[in-house]
Parts: C-alpha cells; structure tokens; sequence
C-alpha cells in the first residue's frame, strides 16, 4: 500500500479549500480552525461527566462484528459517566460513536462555530461526539449516510487511514455493506503481514496522520477510515451533505436500502451471509489484481 502524509496547514481561504481539497476530494487537516473556540479548552472530561453522566450509552470493543451483528449493534450500555471514569483510569479498548451529546446538553453548540465558510449543507442537529480508550480501533469503513465530514480532536491523539471511495475494490468491500473484510489493525507495525493475507492491498493509496489536540480533519465523503487510539480521547464530527443530487440519493440508497438489505440477511441466513460477503469481497479483489497485473 502506498501512503503519504495528510496535508496539513494552519488556516487555508474558502476558496483554495474549494479547488484544492472540496472539488478534488482530497483529504486536510486544518489546526488553527478550533483555536479561538470555547470548546477547545472547556470540554474536559470532568466537564462532560457533570453535565450527562447519567446518560446511558452504548459502547463498542474492538471485536469485529460476528455473523449475527446487526450494523452498529453495540456490544454494552453503560453510563457515560462510568465509562468516563473508565477511560482515565488506564487503557481500554471500548469506544462510543455517533453520541449526540448536544441532545442532552444543547448549550454545548455554543462554545464551537460551524465552518459554514468551507463547507455548504451541515445537519446543525446532528453534531456527534466519539470518544475511545487507549487502544480501541474503529474498524476500516465509511460513513453510510456519505456526508462530507468535518472532525475535530480536543483530548488525546488518533491515528487514521483513509483511502478514497474509488479503491473499495482493493480493500476488500464486502456487498451491502461499508465495511472491508480486511483488517487493518496496527497497520503500520503490521502492513506487510495484512498485504500478505489481502495482496489487492498493494495496489491501494492511502493518506495518514496523527489527530492531536484542535487539529481538525476535513474527510470528503465516501472516504474509507480505519482510527486507533493512541490515548483515551474524544473528538466531534460535523456533518455536511454533499451538494449534488447524485450524492444525496446514493447517501439515502445506503441508508434505506443497502443496510437494510444486510440487515435481513443477516436475521436470515447469518452464517451463510458472513462468509458470502467475504467471498465476494475477495473475488473482486482477485479480478482487480488481474488488472493491475495486465
């Protein structure tokens, strides 16, 4: 797999945004977009166990999903606070995705500004939190509902792989699903190990980087991305539709149909369809190799 570094720049202008990073989907990492923000200091730990700490939700380890997972099933529900508390205590590797805290504490909108200057079309009531443990991955996919994402890290560093839409083929994309049958865990330590048992993997580009704190990654939409944890920390994502109509119908046809697709067949048939998929994804990715190799 060929990886380069993720650009980095501390500001960039609306319109070189555009014709550089937005129109050619390419993916950036912007460090000074969150530096005059109230969250960028405020949201701690303490801060957020005080305000939903009894809020009960759900968390994730980092297991990949079993035949009879259905998509984002989680693995547990605990309180927040209790798994705050977890989190500082030492490594753990559980982790919350998709936490729209905001709906339980609606003043926390006002200590962050929409990048509305970059970006057209954010759902302003869906910003969510993530938030993992030392050690906890989130597993190679994309976001089903194909938003252009804007995602924000305050506390702890995340290291993250992207590789754009157009090489589903090459990381193993199973059908009806955003999910790669390959795994990528501790990928730079084990990257010649995975090309050995996914060999269509030498044939991908990726982009990479470590997520400090206020760093904020613009990931286009449809992107594919594998994070881990180096510590225990959170981050926000802020969502934006893509502006075409072919964007937002295919977004919608993975919402309404692809999952619940995959979802049936996995009440029906959850052993057949577990290693259909992986069937399948590896047969395609056979065929490209065959055209690489051409």
């Amino acid at each position: 797999m060929q990886i380069q570094s993720i650009d980095r720049v501390e500001n960039i202008s609306a319109q070189d945004f555009k014709t550089q990073y937005y129109e050619p989907r390419k993916p950036l990492i912007i460090t000074g977009l969150s530096k005059d923000w109230p969250a960028r200091d405020k949201w701690t730990w303490d801060y957020f166990k005080s305000i939903v700490g009894d809020k009960t939700v759900g968390v994730y380890n980092n297991t990949r999903a079993g035949a009879k997972t259905l998509v984002n099933g989680a693995d547990d529900y605990i309180p927040f606070g209790e798994y705050l508390d977890m989190i500082q205590q030492g490594p753990v590797s559980l982790r919350i995705f998709l936490f729209n805290i905001f709906q339980h504490a609606p003043q926390l909108v006002n200590d962050f500004t929409w990048p509305d200057f970059l970006l057209k079309g954010f759902l302003k009531r869906y910003p969510m939190l993530f938030v993992g443990g030392a050690g906890s991955i989130a597993h190679m996919h994309y976001d089903i509902d194909l938003s252009h994402i804007m995602h924000t890290q305050f506390v702890g560093r995340k290291r993250v792989l992207l590789l754009d839409n157009q090489q589903s083929t090459l990381i193993y994309r199973m059908p009806l699903t955003v999910e790669s049958a390959a795994s990528f865990e501790n990928w730079p330590e084990r990257l010649n190990e995975t090309e050995t048992k996914f060999p269509a993997l030498q044939y991908a580009r990726g982009y990479t980087s470590v997520l400090e704190h206020g760093d904020t990654m613009f990931m286009p939409a449809g992107y594919w991305h594998h994070m881990e944890y180096l510590d225990g920390g959170f981050a926000m994502s802020l969502r934006a539709l893509d502006q075409t109509l072919s964007g937002k119908l295919n977004g919608l046809y993975h919402l309404m149909g692809k999952r619940s697709m995959n979802n049936l067949l996995i009440k029906m048939a959850p052993e057949w369809w577990y290693h259909y998929k992986r069937k399948v994804a590896k047969q395609r990715a056979e065929k490209e190799i065959r055209k690489h190799l051409a």
